[in-house]
């Protein structure tokens, strides 16, 4: 298992997103040399745990829980096919693109380090949203994209901080007693809401926008 690139975006201005400020860090290009990774602060006020990286629209991307991105380049080269167009490393938003690693089956609360310093736990799967149909420029890309067996990627917090480079090695160091995966977890927040209650085994590992929905709805029908 293999980090194949690191990858990190700039601000740009388009007219796709819905962000207050008119702009997106998400058109990410992979780097040479080491990236420092670590914690960047609370949810809707940390950015991105990457140096060098910008987040723009904090309500839904950066902080703690949401430090990192990553996307498996076997789901690149699946939507390669699909799409009939080449998908670069970092083309899907993604900081972290990985080979042999099994990123939408990892439990939320999995550990994985990369190198030899860093450590990275799995908190959630990304939902796509208008910024990311408009830049890949894909008719009806969040349903799609939403809907799609490929799975989401996966969401990361900072447990151990350091630099990480491409080329770093991967390693699964720890899994949790519980069957949530980022899939799975996925699926319960978009197209299988019923599942929502049951992932709550899985809450004190969850991205916080995740976690509240979960309780949100596991609490309305508890009511009910």
């Amino acid at each position: 298992m293999t980090l194949l690139s690191v990858n990190v975006g700039r601000a740009k201005a388009v007219d796709y997103t819905d962000a207050a400020a008119g702009t997106t860090g998400i058109d990410k290009r992979p780097v040479d040399g080491p990236v420092r990774i670590e914690s960047p602060g609370a949810p809707g006020v940390g950015a991105s745990g990457l140096a060098g990286d910008t987040v723009c629209d904090l309500r839904f991307h950066g902080g703690d829980d949401r430090a990192a991105y990553a996307f498996a380049r076997e789901d690149l080269d699946r939507w390669e096919r699909e799409l009939g167009r080449g998908i670069a490393n970092g083309s899907f938003g993604e900081n972290l693109t990985t080979s042999g690693l099994d990123v939408n089956g990892a439990l939320i609360g999995e550990r994985w380090r990369i190198g030899d310093e860093v450590v990275l736990e799995v908190t959630g799967g990304r939902i796509p949203c208008r910024t990311f149909a408009g830049f890949l420029e894909e008719k009806g890309w969040v349903r799609r994209f939403t809907q799609s067996e490929a799975g989401p990627g996966a969401l990361l917090r900072v447990i151990v901080p350091g630099e990480i480079r491409a080329g770093d090695p991967v390693t699964v160091v720890h899994r949790p007693d519980h069957d949530i995966t980022v899939a799975l977890l996925h699926r319960a927040a978009t197209t299988e809401r019923p599942l929502l209650p049951s992932t709550l085994v899985a809450a004190e590992w969850m991205e916080s926008g995740l976690l509240a929905l979960a309780r949100k709805y596991a609490e309305k029908y508890a009511r009910a």
